[in-house]
């Protein structure tokens, strides 16, 4: 084995992964901020601090790069969340309440604009079109496995896996009213009457 030939790749292994992530970040708040039609490789690449030709090595296209950035921060934040889990109320209505809440941070902020926008342009950019389809699927399904864990229900009780979708579709709408204006305090009052409804309504959900 040739160490010598070996060694270099590791440092630059390391610069590729931190320049692609740079670029995934950079897209995502260019996309928050300015749109699709503002948000181009050459403008992501300046913000990330990398050459258009970088960029482009990393994601030959636009929608690859925008795609794989909304992608890559969903999943970040739902390692993040995953990851304060145990810092939930141990039962009851407060951990309800919680875990709503917490649902619906997945839907509101920056990120949630970003794919927004996207959502916007597949309607009618016909290439980004199956690309956006393909990861919204995959960040339902995976929004929706952290909420029935966060729940702790069983999802083979009838009528549990619509009402938890329902509950990813009002974070959702949620995110939506927040988007021209600060919807926090009516979102309060919304999510701690639903948090509620859930303790009425799901078998196996956390009770005191």
């Amino acid at each position: 084995m040739n160490l010598h030939a070996t060694a270099p790749r590791a440092p630059q292994q390391s610069r590729s992964r931190a320049t692609r992530r740079k670029l995934l970040e950079a897209a995502v708040e260019c996309l928050a901020e300015l749109g699709w039609n503002g948000s181009t490789v050459a403008v992501v690449a300046e913000r990330a601090g990398v050459t258009r030709g970088a960029a482009q090595h990393h994601f030959p296209t636009r929608e690859d790069l925008f795609t794989a950035a909304v992608e890559h921060v969903t999943a970040e934040r739902l390692a993040a969340v995953r990851a304060h889990t145990g810092e939930l109320p141990p039962a009851g209505e407060a951990r309800t309440e919680a875990v709503v809440e917490m649902i619906v941070r997945l839907y509101t902020g920056p990120l949630f604009r970003a794919a927004l926008h996207l959502w916007v342009a597949a309607a009618t950019e016909e290439p980004l079109r199956e690309r956006i389809i393909a990861l919204e699927n995959h960040v339902g399904r995976e929004s929706h496995r952290a909420a029935v864990d966060f729940l702790g229900v069983d999802e083979s009780t009838p009528g549990v896996r619509e009402t938890v979708q329902a509950t990813l579709d009002m974070a959702r709408g949620l995110g939506l009213a927040n988007l021209l204006t600060d919807d926090g305090p009516r979102r309060r009052g919304v999510i701690r009457q639903w948090a509620r409804t859930l303790d009425a309504v799901l078998p196996g959900a956390p009770t005191a």
